[in-house]
């Protein structure tokens, strides 16, 4: 029984062709490189020194039959393979980790070739939608950290480390500042001449200043922290005719609009109505208190882009700014309607020109940071209600449509005339300050840009 049990012992072969090619470079002592499950590295892959010793553990140990002999023995070769090396077991070479921040900069690889500033990458990630939470995956505090190193891994020509360029602020400059002068200067010399002519001279000298005011407009909005060349690629401004429409609707409104409705409500307009000058001085007046407002609010926002560290921490510090320079403007186009009121001997209305005033620099300060969908969708419906409010009046005169004028009648018999554009654009520029508060207050809206304003 006892040379039966010896028979019945496994042994190691030592024939040619015993083993497979893996054994064989176990036995000869050969590192495989690492050992593979589905062609991934397995952590802890062992050299030939170990596999033999398991070889011959495995031969000494009890007899089995010789049908579970061969398939036990390698399974337990392949699960001892996977546990603890040794201390002296040789190094073997396994696969290196993925690196995650590369494959970012590989996926972003046209943001950071351009960009000039770590800033400018953390900018371009938010607006990506990477937040600071995303950052922690790539083993990084934040935005703002992950973006310097990316800046610093970007290769240069002359091989050297990338340095952060200094920081870009808009500069206040005398060619814009003149620009935005005009608008009003060419409003109050169109109002005087308005007041000083008749007929047809009179005529002549309104076709004359609206076309020169309305150049003098465009010409501020062309240069300077209300111009949108500085701060996006070159190309066809999106929803751009759309919002020129609806601004150009809403400033003949604020021009003719009131009248035309108190008339309507009268059973006119059986003649030539009153037209108030002062609303629109007054707007245009406002040209460069807008233009100035933009620029401190574009500088300090991106002063605190440069101390922030936090997309959130940045956000929260900008916000208040965003309320204030608003409140800033709103107070010096108060100012300007009441002097404008006083001079010209007409009613300030107030509510109805703050409201639009407001409306249209949040619409212009969203436009030159690159969001144009919201203002124009804002700006166009806006100028939709007040033509529609008006052509209620007209429409509730034919048979059976009287109810269509009862909203407005009742509104204008309570708060004026002037409450229907009060109501449109105060709740258009409450919309829309609530979208600049979530907008504006990114840093993505404060990329760093290639030329000062």
């Amino acid at each position: 029984m006892s040379d039966l049990g010896a028979l019945d012992r496994p042994g190691t072969p030592d024939s040619p062709g015993a083993w497979d090619e893996r054994s064989q470079e176990w036995l000869a002592g050969e590192p495989t490189g690492s050992d593979t499950t589905g062609g991934e590295a397995v952590p802890g892959g062992r050299g030939g020194d170990d596999a033999l010793a398991y070889a011959r553990a495995d031969a000494e140990a009890p007899a089995r039959t010789r049908g579970d002999t061969e398939p036990s023995a390698r399974a337990r070769a392949d699960a001892r393979a996977t546990a603890h090396p040794r201390a002296d077991a040789p190094a073997v070479p396994r696969r290196a980790a993925a690196d995650p921040v590369k494959a970012l900069m590989h996926r972003h690889r046209e943001l950071c070739e351009r960009a000039v500033d770590p800033l400018e990458i953390a900018a371009g990630l938010e607006a990506h939608g990477v937040t600071d939470r995303t950052a922690a995956r790539f083993r990084h505090r934040d935005v703002f950290s992950l973006a310097e190193e990316m800046y610093a891994r970007v290769p240069r020509d002359d091989g050297a480390a990338g340095r952060p360029a200094a920081l870009d602020v808009p500069r206040a400059r005398f060619d814009w500042a003149l620009l935005t002068l005009l608008p009003g200067a060419l409003c109050a010399a169109t109002v005087t001449a308005l007041n000083l002519t008749h007929g047809q001279v009179r005529a002549i000298a309104a076709a004359v200043g609206v076309l020169a005011v309305a150049l003098a407009v465009r010409a501020a909005l062309s240069r300077g922290p209300l111009s949108v060349t500085d701060r996006r690629p070159p190309g066809p401004l999106p929803h751009a005719p759309r919002s020129r429409m609806s601004t150009y609707g809403l400033l003949g409104y604020a021009l003719l609009g009131d009248g035309l409705l108190r008339a309507a409500l009268a059973g006119g307009p059986d003649g030539p109505w009153p037209i108030p000058t002062a609303p629109l001085l007054a707007l245009m007046l406002a040209c460069a208190p807008a233009a100035w407002s933009a620029h401190l609010f574009a500088v300090r926002a991106r002063r605190r882009l440069a101390a922030s560290r936090a997309l959130e921490e940045y956000a929260a510090s900008v916000r208040p700014l965003l309320i204030g320079t608003f409140a800033l403007f709103l107070c010096a186009l108060t100012a300007l309607l009441a002097l404008c009121g006083a001079v010209l001997g007409e009613p300030a209305a107030y509510a109805q020109t703050v409201t639009l005033g407001a409306l249209l620099l949040l619409a212009r300060l969203l436009t030159t940071h690159g969001f144009t969908h919201a203002p124009a969708l804002v700006l166009t419906t806006t100028a939709a209600a007040e033509v529609t409010a008006t052509a209620t009046v007209f429409a509730g005169r034919l048979p059976g449509c009287g109810f269509l004028a009862t909203p407005v009648e009742t509104l204008v018999d309570h708060w004026g005339p002037g409450s229907v554009p009060a109501l449109a654009c105060g709740a258009a520029a409450l919309t829309l300050l609530i979208h600049a508060t979530r907008t504006l207050t990114r840093a993505s809206a404060h990329a760093p840009a290639d030329r000062p304003c």
